[in-house]
C-alpha cells in the first residue's frame, strides 16, 4: 500500500446526480483520486465491509474501476462486488446493494448524457438502501476535498473483470458477478412473466433501443431469452463506450428512428428505449408517444395488474415539474400524492417511510420501491404487464386514461449549454418579479399565484430551496421555470408547461398547438429567446 501526496481540486462538488465532468477533466493527475479518498475518508466503519462498483461502461469506466479497486483494498474495504466487465446498470447497482446488504457503492455513470473520448463521465456513491447519498452526506465528501492532502492505494496489476468469479486484491476479496442476475431474479417476482410471454405468442410485437447503452444484456436476457420475443427485438443492444456515436437519451430527438418507426405502417405494437445507465424510459404505441407524466400516472393507476403490486399502492410521488395526472389517481386510489424537487434521492425517504410505492419524474425516470433509483427496464416491463392484462393497445390506454382522468397537455423545452451567468441571471430576475407577477393576465390566461417551489422532507423534516420557479394560472395551467444540473458544460434551462383538460372532446389537439399560448407567456415573462440568443429550444419533448 502506498499513501500518495496530493492537492485539493476546487470543482469536486457533487450535485444530485454526483460528480460529473468531462473525460479528459477526470483524467487530470489525481483528480479521480482524490475524489474517491474523499468517498472513503467521509464513511465511517468502512473496515472490513462490502461495496458494490459498476458502471455504464462509458469511456473512463474500466481505468476508473481498477483505480477504485485498488483504493478500496487500500482503505480497509473488506469485499467488492463488480458487474462483469465493469457493467452495472444504475438500477440494477442499486437492486445489489439492498439484496446484498453491501455498505454502499461507487456507481460510475453521466447518465443520459454522451460518451466518448471527450464525452461526460460520471461518479457518485450510493448509500445502504441503494439510492444516492443525502445531500449531509454529499456536503460531508466535498468538504473533504477541499482539504484532501493524501491518497491510498495498493499497487497490483489490474484484475480481469471479463472473468465471473472471486479474486483477491491486497487484503481484499474483488468478487465479479453477473450484471443481470441479481436485476432479472427481482423483475422476476414483481411481473407476471407467463402472462407477457403469452400476449408474445399471440403475435404481440415490440421494438426496444437499448442505445449501445448498458440496458443491452438486461433487455435482451429478459425481453428475448426470457419472455419470448424474437432476436432482434432489442437494437443497438451492444454497449459501447460512446455509445456508438449518439446521444444515451431516450427521448423524440435522440431516439428518432424509434419515434419514425411507431409512426410507420409497419409499426410494432409497443415501442421502448431506455438511457445510457438504464435508469430512464420511452413509451411508444403504434402512433402514439407518451408523456413521461402520463406514463407515471397510467402506471399508477394500472400497478394492481402485477403481482408485485397486487395489494395496491401506499401513494404516489412525482417531481415538481411533473405534470399533476399522478396527483388525480392517487385521489381516486385514496392514497397521498408527494411533490418534491427534481433528484430522485428526494423520493428515496418517501420509499423508506412506506408511504410510496411508485414514483416518478418528467424527464423519464419512473420506479417503485423495489431499488431507489428510477428504473427504465422496470417501467417497460410494467407496461407489457399492463398490456397484457388489460389486452388493449397503448394508444386504447392512453385515451381511455384521459376520460376516467381527464388530459394534461404537457411540454418540456431545454435550451441546452447556455451561458451560465446569462442563466442565472434569468433565474435570479424571475425570483425578484414573483411579487408582480400574480394577477397578470395574458389573453384568457391569468396568473393567479407566482412562488419559488420549496420543499418541506414530511420525513426527515428538512428543507430544499429555490427548486423552480412556478407560475399557476387561474384555469390550473402551469409554467415551470428551472436550471438543470445534469449537464458538463454550460448551463440547461428548462421549462415546463402544462395544462389540464377535462373534456374528452378536446382531448386529441397537436400537443405543441394546445400550448402555444402558454409557450408564448412564458418566453414574454422571462425573455428566454432575448436573453439567450436563441430562436427556439434545443430538445422538445
Amino acid at each position: 500500500m502506498e499513501t500518495i501526496t496530493t492537492t485539493p481540486y476546487a470543482d469536486q462538488k457533487p450535485g444530485t446526480s454526483g460528480l460529473r465532468k468531462k473525460v479528459p477533466h477526470f483524467q487530470q493527475p489525481h483528480y479521480l483520486a482524490n475524489f474517491v479518498q474523499a468517498i472513503f475518508d467521509t464513511l465511517e466503519d468502512l473496515e472490513g465491509q462490502t461495496l458494490v462498483v459498476g458502471g455504464d461502461g462509458r469511456h473512463f469506466n474500466d481505468a476508473a474501476i481498477q483505480t477504485i479497486l485498488k483504493m478500496a483494498a487500500a482503505n480497509g474495504v473488506g469485499r467488492v462486488l463488480v458487474g462483469q466487465g465493469g457493467l452495472l446498470s444504475t438500477p440494477a447497482a442499486s437492486g445489489v446493494i439492498r439484496g446484498r446488504k453491501a455498505l454502499g457503492g461507487i456507481v460510475l455513470s453521466a447518465s443520459h448524457n454522451p460518451g466518448g473520448p471527450e464525452g461526460d463521465f460520471g461518479i457518485k456513491y450510493n448509500i445502504a438502501n441503494g439510492g444516492p447519498a443525502p445531500e449531509t452526506l454529499t456536503s460531508k465528501i466535498h468538504a473533504r476535498t477541499q482539504v484532501i492532502d493524501a491518497y491510498r492505494i495498493v499497487h497490483a496489476d489490474d484484475l480481469d473483470l471479463g472473468i465471473l468469479g472471486s479474486a483477491t486484491l491486497g487484503p481484499m476479496t474483488v468478487e465479479v458477478i453477473d450484471p443481470v442476475a441479481d436485476y432479472a431474479n427481482l423483475m422476476a417476482q414483481l411481473f407476471d412473466f407467463e402472462r407477457i410471454r403469452a400476449l408474445v405468442a399471440g403475435g404481440f410485437r415490440m421494438r426496444f433501443d437499448a442505445m449501445h447503452a448498458v440496458t443491452g444484456p438486461y433487455a435482451t436476457a429478459i425481453l428475448e431469452q426470457t419472455l419470448g420475443f424474437p432476436p432482434g427485438t432489442v437494437v443497438n443492444a451492444t454497449p459501447r463506450a460512446d455509445f456508438g456515436g449518439h446521444h444515451p437519451d431516450p427521448n423524440l430527438v435522440h431516439a428518432k428512428d424509434l419515434y419514425e418507426l411507431m409512426l410507420s405502417a409497419d409499426a410494432p405494437d409497443f415501442g421502448a428505449a431506455s438511457d445510457g445507465d438504464g435508469d430512464r424510459n420511452l413509451i411508444l404505441g403504434k402512433g402514439v408517444f407518451v408523456t413521461p407524466s402520463d406514463s407515471l400516472a397510467i402506471l399508477a393507476a394500472n400497478a394492481h395488474l402485477a403481482p408485485g403490486y397486487a395489494d395496491g399502492i401506499k401513494g404516489v410521488a412525482r417531481s415538481m415539474p411533473t405534470s399533476a395526472a399522478a396527483d388525480r389517481v392517487a385521489a381516486k386510489l385514496g392514497v397521498p400524492c408527494y411533490v418534491t424537487p427534481t433528484g430522485w434521492k428526494f423520493f428515496g425517504n418517501l420509499l423508506d417511510a412506506d408511504r410510496v410505492t411508485i414514483c416518478g419524474e418528467e424527464s423519464a425516470g419512473t420506479g417503485s420501491n423495489h431499488v431507489r433509483e428510477k428504473d427504465g427496464l422496470w417501467a417497460v416491463l410494467l407496461w407489457l404487464n399492463v398490456l397484457a392484462a388489460r389486452r388493449q393497445s397503448v394508444r386504447e390506454i392512453v385515451h381511455d386514461h384521459w376520460r376516467t382522468y381527464g388530459r394534461n397537455y404537457y411540454t418540456r423545452h431545454d435550451y441546452e449549454a447556455i451561458d451560465a451567468e446569462v442563466a442565472e441571471q434569468l433565474m435570479f430576475d424571475m425570483r425578484a418579479d414573483l411579487g408582480t407577477l400574480a394577477g397578470q393576465r395574458y389573453g384568457a390566461f391569468e396568473i393567479a399565484a407566482a412562488d419559488d417551489f420549496t420543499y418541506h422532507d414530511p420525513v426527515d423534516w428538512t428543507t430544499a430551496a429555490k427548486q423552480g420557479v412556478r407560475l399557476r394560472f387561474a384555469d390550473g395551467s402551469r409554467i415551470v421555470y428551472r436550471l438543470s444540473g445534469t449537464g458538463t458544460e454550460g448551463a440547461t434551462l428548462r421549462l415546463y408547461i402544462d395544462r389540464f383538460e377535462p373534456d374528452p372532446a378536446r382531448q386529441h389537439e397537436e400537443t405543441q398547438a394546445a400550448l402555444a399560448d402558454l409557450v408564448a407567456i412564458a418566453d414574454h415573462v422571462a425573455g428566454i429567446r432575448a436573453r439567450t440568443g436563441r430562436s427556439s429550444p434545443d430538445v422538445v419533448t
